[in-house]
């Protein structure tokens, strides 16, 4: 029996992951599409300067499947758009979800109701998020500056003898034209590499494809893995045995389908909706454990943010949050 399980689980991995392949794929083509060099349109779109960035990322993470919510993790990483922005789609997006509930004609009018909740929630938050971090901002960047002034009043009674003042003030002056001419023929100043956003002499990665399928090959041997320890417990516990864990307390429901919804998989909003019109689920733990999924959106953050893995994993807490706060939020009228 478990060598049963664990072969059909094994295959149905396999299976999954070639289906999500071509998604995948398409997904990471359009995320080196987007973020290369030479094109800005759609992170100017969504760029930090907009207040509209966190509408737009509200309404595209309706849409089926998680590519947008991996572009915007994409952007994210390279600081292109808002922490609301990323919220806020990772918040709206359902991957499996919306496409599922099509397909059972009773449940239409609970999808449609679930897109609205969903958008309003991605709206909140994200607009929330952004203003507090706006503040936060604002406050560290008046602290650096009164600091700024405080060693800049210092130096100034320090420098007493106006000798020393020209000479540090010359030297700055030829500190700031200082310029070297490379054997490209044209002078380059310290400000190149900033507006290139790459070394003096080397050239843009132009093969888009081959980027979007190394990015798929990696991303792929960790959604098989996660695909196929899902499948093991899913065969292993049924249908009926995760609705009798689930009780049929709200709270706890609540709290067990936001931690289902972070696994960074299909797999995960095809369980909570099965679970949903099988009746073994409400709607407020639907819509948390869909909010604090975002497919495999997680994965793109935590892979293309490897410098900051602490900000990855604190983003994926707040997302736990957020879904556990607005599941109870929306347990008062459902």
């Amino acid at each position: 029996m478990w060598q049963e399980n664990f072969y059909e689980a094994l295959m149905d991995s396999v299976v999954d992951c070639l289906k999500m392949l071509p998604i995948l794929f398409l997904a990471y083509l359009l995320v080196s599409y987007l973020s290369h060099d030479h094109n800005h349109k759609f992170s100017g779109f969504l760029s930090k300067k907009k207040k509209t960035s966190v509408l737009y990322a509200s309404f595209l993470g309706c849409v089926p499947q998680c590519g947008f919510s991996t572009v915007i993790a994409d952007l994210y990483s390279k600081q292109k758009v808002t922490l609301g922005t990323l919220v806020a789609v990772f918040i709206a997006t359902s991957d499996e979800a919306i496409p599922i509930m099509i397909s059972s004609p009773d449940t239409i009018l609970d999808m449609l109701l679930l897109i609205g909740i969903k958008i309003v929630l991605a709206l909140v938050w994200g607009y929330g998020i952004d203003f507090v971090v706006g503040l936060f901002s604002k406050v560290l960047a008046k602290r650096k500056e009164r600091k700024i002034q405080q060693i800049e009043l210092k130096k100034e009674n320090q420098l007493a003898d106006m000798e020393t003042i020209e000479d540090a003030i010359d030297g700055e002056k030829h500190e700031h034209h200082h310029h070297h001419e490379h054997e490209c023929g044209h002078i380059h100043t310290e400000e190149c590499d900033t507006h290139c956003h790459h070394k003096n002499g080397e050239s843009c990665a132009d093969n888009i494809f081959l980027d979007a399928f190394m990015h798929t090959f990696e991303i792929a041997i960790y959604i098989f893995v996660a695909t196929f320890i899902i499948n093991l417990l899913v065969n292993y516990f049924t249908i009926d045995v995760l609705q009798t864990i689930l009780t049929d307390n709200v709270y706890i429901q609540i709290l067990i389908a936001s931690l289902v919804g972070l696994i960074p998989n299909c797999a995960s909003s095809v369980l909570l909706v099965e679970l949903y019109i099988m009746g073994g689920l409400y709607f407020p733990a639907l819509v948390a454990g869909l909010s604090t999924g975002a497919g495999v959106g997680l994965f793109i953050l935590v892979s293309r943010n490897k410098k900051h893995p602490l900000q990855s994993l604190g983003i994926i807490v707040l997302q736990f949050l957020i879904g556990v706060i607005s599941g109870l939020f929306l347990s008062i009228f459902f």
